[in-house]
């Protein structure tokens, strides 16, 4: 059972800030030399593609909504005469 919906863009976004720590993470121990401008494209890059997939998710997801939404085609409890009225 989800307690909460799938968030596709805050993945890639994780991921991204995961990556880049790990990067000046070796930096500052010495592994490697990382200049600071890689942030940027890095950062940038993640953002579009967090806003691509957030973009899909949301597709698809108002999709699955509109098809079970029309699948229900009965009366309403109120109409059906199966509730008092007071």
């Amino acid at each position: 059972m989800l307690i909460h919906e799938f968030r596709p863009g805050r993945l890639v976004l994780g991921l991204a800030a995961l990556a880049l720590a790990a990067l000046f993470a070796g930096d500052a121990a010495g592994s490697w030399s990382v200049p600071w401008q890689v942030v940027i494209p890095v950062l940038g890059g993640a953002f579009c593609l967090a806003a691509l997939a957030t973009w899909i998710a949301y597709g698809i997801r108002r999709r699955a909504e509109s098809s079970a939404s029309s699948e229900s085609s009965g009366a309403p409890a109120s109409s059906s005469g199966s509730q008092d009225i007071r």
